[in-house]
């Protein structure tokens, strides 16, 4: 499932890095089953981050795993109406997310969300959907996530994985851009 974002780079077909974010733990503070405005709180520099991913020409996309889909505890309108705010909170600081693709499958879930599939972290799926659907230079891009699984989904699509252990997700990434 992914979510363009309204307003953004036009894709004109010139490679780009990209950074893979994912969300829970990275942008918001993992509370369990983030799904609603009220409920999402901005990891430190996150919102910074994304304005220098931006800023140096990088595509930015959200890939993450949406398993209370799966559980039933929310729908994919819930997640697109809270990924559309994240997007209007960035804007008010210039940024933008220029995708935002989720998984909501999980294994044991409900129904036909309850699944394996190709696009749950640590499969590389929502990565490599996003690398089909605009021009990224995969060599120079990265994958910044909070889990081992993010990690092995970066390895999965041959893109670097920066390990997110907290902190200020703004300096992490200024670091990250430094070691290209």
């Amino acid at each position: 499932m992914t979510l363009p974002a309204s307003e953004g780079p036009a894709r004109d077909g010139a490679l780009r890095p990209a950074a893979f974010l994912d969300r829970d733990g990275v942008l918001n503070h993992d509370t369990g089953y983030v799904h609603r405005k009220e409920d999402f709180v901005w990891v430190e520099g996150a919102q910074a981050a994304v304005k220098r991913l931006n800023d140096g020409g990088w595509l930015v996309f959200v890939v993450t795993n949406q398993s209370g889909i799966a559980r039933g505890l929310y729908g994919p309108p819930e997640v697109e109406a809270l990924h559309r705010w994240v997007n209007e909170e960035l804007a008010r600081i210039g940024a933008h997310i220029d995708a935002f693709y989720y998984c909501p499958h999980h294994p044991e879930g409900l129904g036909d969300y309850g699944r394996v599939c190709a696009c749950r972290k640590p499969a590389p799926g929502l990565l490599l959907q996003a690398m089909r659907e605009w021009p990224v230079a995969r060599e120079a891009s990265l994958m910044i996530g909070d889990k081992e699984v993010d990690m092995e989904a970066a390895r999965a699509a041959a893109v670097r994985g920066v390990r997110f252990r907290g902190g200020n997700l703004d300096a992490l990434v200024a670091e990250a851009l430094a070691r290209r």
